[in-house]
């Protein structure tokens, strides 16, 4: 499980203050966190790195487009989730999972850049993108977000507890 170091980037006010000069308009990553789930391991973990592609899976491994060029990748998902604030208090807004596949041996995984960044902006949004995810996979994201924060999983969505619920 993860450490209690490990937390959700906290929900900040509006850098503008309402103002809308200079910067208004700019998407803010500041309520966004990455969620590595890995499968093959039965963990979930935030890796705060994942933000710059360089968290501890994607490290030391060279990316290549093609999953066919990577078929013996373990499967791992980046989950991009967004924090926003209701009349409840803080809650999981937008939970978006993109794939990606690594195999140590060769030291090569498959990433898509366009898939991942299209995801995060889903994830800014609020959409909830997990569909495409396996059940065991859903379920760890599932119980790392009910664990590690009951009050923030409460007063999610109900869209979210339903496309998680396998």
């Amino acid at each position: 499980m993860a450490d209690k170091k490990n937390q959700f980037t906290i929900i900040k006010d509006d850098a503008t203050d309402g103002h809308g000069g200079f910067g208004a308009g700019v998407i803010s990553l500041e309520n966004m966190s990455s969620v590595i789930v890995d499968p093959n391991e039965n963990e979930a973990y935030i890796d705060m790195q994942a933000m710059h592609a360089r968290s501890k899976v994607e490290r030391r491994v060279k990316w290549i487009p093609h999953k066919e060029e990577v078929p013996n990748g373990k499967l791992y998902w980046i989950v991009w989730v967004n924090l926003d604030r209701n009349e409840n208090g803080p809650y999981y807004a937008g939970v978006a999972g993109s794939e990606i596949r690594v195999d140590r041996s060769i030291k090569r995984g498959y990433k898509s850049m366009p898939e991942h960044v299209k995801h995060m902006e889903q994830s800014l949004k609020g959409q909830i993108v997990v569909d495409h995810m396996d059940d065991h996979s859903k379920r760890l994201l599932r119980d790392f977000l009910k664990n590690h924060d009951e009050d923030l999983w409460n007063n999610s969505s109900d869209e979210l507890k339903k496309a998680l619920d396998v």
